[in-house]
């Protein structure tokens, strides 16, 4: 899986030093299935993603919803297990879905209208 490291260039903070793409089938379909937890600099980029599902998850998330441009468009922070979200076009048209330890939107201050950057990383170790 290919790696990126996303920085909320709006805010001056780092969002995810090391966040999986999602960007295939296989791998949007599994999402973090399986998983018990993430660290707070994890993260997965599931695109395209304009709604997420929580079913089979066994931890909570935050979610960011951006843009083709990486723009935040929506984001849900401590979405727990079971739930559906679809996301809203507050600042365009969600194009992909950022999903992240619970705490990390609050921790970046991350807002509607944000500009997110994505550069290449590596996996976590």
């Amino acid at each position: 899986m290919k790696y990126i490291r996303v920085t909320n260039s709006t805010q001056g903070t780092v969002v995810a030093a090391h966040c999986g793409v999602a960007d295939n089938l296989f791998t949007r379909v599994r999402g973090l299935l399986g998983r018990t937890s993430l660290a707070p600099d994890e993260g997965l980029f599931i695109t395209p993603c304009p709604s997420i599902h929580m079913f089979g998850m066994k931890f909570g998330i935050d979610v960011i919803f951006v843009t083709r441009d990486n723009v935040v468009t929506d984001f849900v922070e401590a979405i727990g297990p079971g739930k559906i979200y679809a996301a809203k076009a507050h600042c365009g048209k969600p194009h992909a879905a950022i999903e992240l330890a619970v705490g990390t939107i609050a921790r970046t201050k991350t807002q509607f209208g944000d500009q997110l950057t994505c550069e290449d990383s590596a996996p976590p170790v």
